[in-house]
C-alpha cells in the first residue's frame, strides 16, 4: 500500500502542481506588468543614450502604457459594476417574488374570510349553501359577477342599438355575373378604381369557395382598394385589422378580459363581428399586411373554426365564465361567430414579411394583383344593399348548376397522376372540394370553367412547386408544359405555364 500511496500522491500532485503553475503565474504576471519599479529602472538605464527625438517617443510610450493601464482598470470596474447591477436585480426580482406570495396569500386569507361570511348570511336566511335545486349552475356562476358594472361595454351598446333592430329583406333579384358587373362599375364610378372583369369574377369566386380570401402581389396594385370597395358597394364599411409584428395570439382579435379592471378589452373586429350576428348583411374584416407577424399565431383558432362544416360549432370562447349582464349574444362567456363574414388578407412579400404557410393556404384562396385595371368609363352604380342570404343561395344555385364537367375531371386527374408521378406532389380533398365551388361559381360570374381551373391549379397546387428545389425539377418542366398542352389544349392552361416558366427562369 505505501507504494500505491507514492504512485497517488505524484500523481495527483501532478494535476494541483499544473494548477498552482498556472494561478502563480497568473498573479507573477500581473506583478510584472504593474510592477513600476521596473519600469523605471530601464527608464534610468537607456536615459543617458537618448537623443532629443528618441525621448519623444519615450515619452509617447509611456502615455500609451498609462491609457492601457486605464482601459484595463475601466474593464474592470465596468465588469463589476455590470456584475453588481445584475445581482441588483435578482435580489430585486427575488424580493417582489416573495411579495406576491404574501399578497397571494392574504388574497386566499380574504377569499376564505368572504365564503364564511357568505356561508353565515345564507344560514341566517334559512337557506342551505349546498342547495342546488334552487336555481341552476348556470345562475349561481351568474351571480358570483358584479352586475353593476358590465364588463362588455361596446357590446351592450351595440345591444342596445339594435334592441329593436328586425332583419330586412331586400328583394335582390341580380345574378352573379350581374353581381360582377355592378361591383366593378360602382368601384370605377364611385371609387376611381378600375379592375379588370376576371379580377372581379376571381374574387367573388374566392368568396364563394372560401371565407378566407388573400390577396397577394407587389405593393401599390389595390389589394386593400379592392376589398375596401367591396364593403362600400354592401354599404358596410369593410373592419381593418392592421396586423403588427407584436401580435402572438387571437387576444389581437377578439380581445382579452382585464383582471384588474374587471372589464373586456374588445376589439373593432369583435365589434364587427357581434353586429354581424343580428342582421342578414354582408360583413367583411380586413387583415391588412396579414403576413407582417405569423398567421399561425393570431389566426389559428379562426382556421379551424371556420373549416367546421356545421355553422352551429362556429364558436369562440372569450371569457370561462358568464356574468348576467353579460351581453345578449354572449352565452356561457362564448359568442358564435356569424356566416355572413369575410376575411380578407392582403400579403406584400419581402423581407419584413414572414412566409405563409401551406397550412394557411390551404384554407384560403389566394388572388394575384400584380397589375393595375385599365381605365374605362362606367355606368354610374350606386352601393347596394344585398341579403348574405340571397347572395349564399346564388353561390348555392352555382354550384349546383354548373358542376364542373367530367371531361375536365378527368384530366384534372390526369394531371394529379402526373405532377404525383414528376414532382411528388399531391393535393388533397379540401383543395377539391374549394375546387368544385369556386370554378362553378367562376362560370356563373361569367368566365370560362377551363380559365377557372387553370388559375386554381396555379394558385392552389402549383404554387407547392416552391418549396421543391427547383435546380432539381427544371429539366420536368418543359414536359409538363408539353402535358399541358396534349390534355387541355395548346392555347389553355396559361396561368399554369406561365408560372412554371417563370420558376424555371429563377434557376
Amino acid at each position: 500500500m505505501d507504494t500505491f500511496f507514492r504512485f497517488l500522491y505524484e500523481f495527483l500532485s501532478q494535476v494541483f502542481n499544473g494548477f498552482i503553475d498556472i494561478i502563480m503565474g497568473f498573479v507573477n504576471g500581473i506583478v510584472k506588468i504593474f510592477n513600476i519599479k521596473n519600469y523605471i529602472s530601464i527608464i534610468d538605464f537607456y536615459k543617458d543614450d537618448f537623443s532629443g527625438p528618441e525621448w519623444v517617443f519615450v515619452v509617447i510610450a509611456i502615455l500609451l502604457l498609462l491609457i492601457l493601464f486605464a482601459a484595463i482598470g475601466f474593464l474592470i470596474y465596468f465588469i463589476v459594476r455590470k456584475y453588481l447591477r445584475f445581482r441588483k436585480t435578482i435580489v430585486e426580482q427575488e424580493s417582489l417574488l416573495e411579495e406576491v406570495g404574501k399578497l397571494n396569500n392574504k388574497v386566499a386569507t380574504l377569499v376564505k374570510e368572504r365564503e364564511e361570511i357568505l356561508a353565515m348570511k345564507v344560514s341566517h336566511l334559512g337557506i342551505k349553501p349546498n342547495e342546488s335545486d334552487v336555481e341552476s349552475e348556470e345562475e349561481q356562476q351568474e351571480d358570483t359577477g358584479p352586475v353593476e358594472a358590465p364588463r362588455f361595454s361596446k357590446l351592450n351598446d351595440i345591444d342596445i342599438e339594435f334592441a329593436n333592430y328586425k332583419i330586412q329583406n331586400y328583394g335582390n333579384n341580380f345574378t352573379l355575373e350581374e353581381l360582377c358587373d355592378n361591383f366593378r362599375n360602382f368601384a370605377a364610378s364611385q371609387l376611381k378604381l378600375y379592375y379588370k372583369p376576371q379580377m372581379i369574377r376571381l374574387f367573388i369566386s374566392a368568396l364563394a369557395s372560401t371565407k378566407l380570401v388573400i390577396l397577394q402581389g407587389i405593393s401599390g396594385t389595390g389589394k386593400t382598394s379592392l376589398a375596401y370597395a367591396w364593403g362600400k358597394f354592401l354599404k358596410h364599411d369593410s373592419c381593418i385589422a392592421s396586423v403588427q409584428p407584436s401580435w402572438r395570439d387571437r387576444t389581437e382579435l377578439f380581445g382579452y378580459f382585464n383582471e384588474f379592471t374587471k372589464k373586456f378589452n374588445e376589439t373593432e373586429v369583435l365589434k364587427e363581428l357581434y353586429i354581424a350576428g343580428y342582421t342578414d348583411d354582408v360583413y367583411t374584416i380586413i387583415l391588412d399586411e396579414m403576413n407582417i407577424s405569423r398567421v399561425e399565431y393570431y389566426f389559428a383558432e379562426m382556421l379551424s373554426i371556420l373549416e367546421m362544416p356545421n355553422h352551429d360549432e362556429w364558436i369562440v370562447e372569450l371569457v370561462a365564465s358568464s356574468w348576467k349582464n353579460d351581453p345578449k349574444h354572449v352565452h356561457g362567456g362564448k359568442l358564435q361567430i356569424p356566416e355572413n363574414v369575410w376575411y380578407i388578407g392582403t400579403i406584400n412579400n419581402d423581407d419584413s414579411t414572414f412566409m405563409v404557410t401551406d397550412k394557411v393556404y390551404d384554407r384560403a384562396m389566394p388572388i394575384d394583383i400584380n397589375e393595375k385595371g385599365e381605365v374605362f368609363t362606367p355606368v354610374e352604380v350606386p352601393a347596394q344593399d344585398i341579403n348574405f342570404s340571397y347572395i349564399n343561395s346564388l353561390f348555392k344555385d352555382a354550384i349546383e348548376q354548373n358542376p364542373i364537367s367530367q371531361d375536365t375531371l378527368d384530366k384534372i386527374e390526369e394531371m394529379d397522376n402526373y405532377v404525383i408521378q414528376h414532382f411528388r406532389i399531391a393535393f388533397g380533398n379540401r383543395i377539391v372540394a374549394h375546387m368544385k365551388k369556386f370554378v362553378p361559381v367562376y362560370v356563373a360570374c361569367g368566365g370560362d370553367e377551363i380559365e377557372g381551373v387553370d388559375y386554381f391549379i396555379a394558385k392552389k397546387i402549383l404554387r407547392k412547386f416552391e418549396q421543391l428545389n427547383i435546380s432539381y425539377i427544371r429539366d420536368e418542366i418543359d414536359g409538363y408544359v408539353e402535358f399541358l398542352d396534349n390534355t387541355f389544349g395548346k392555347d389553355k392552361m396559361k396561368e399554369c405555364k406561365e408560372y412554371v416558366l417563370r420558376l424555371k427562369k429563377l434557376t
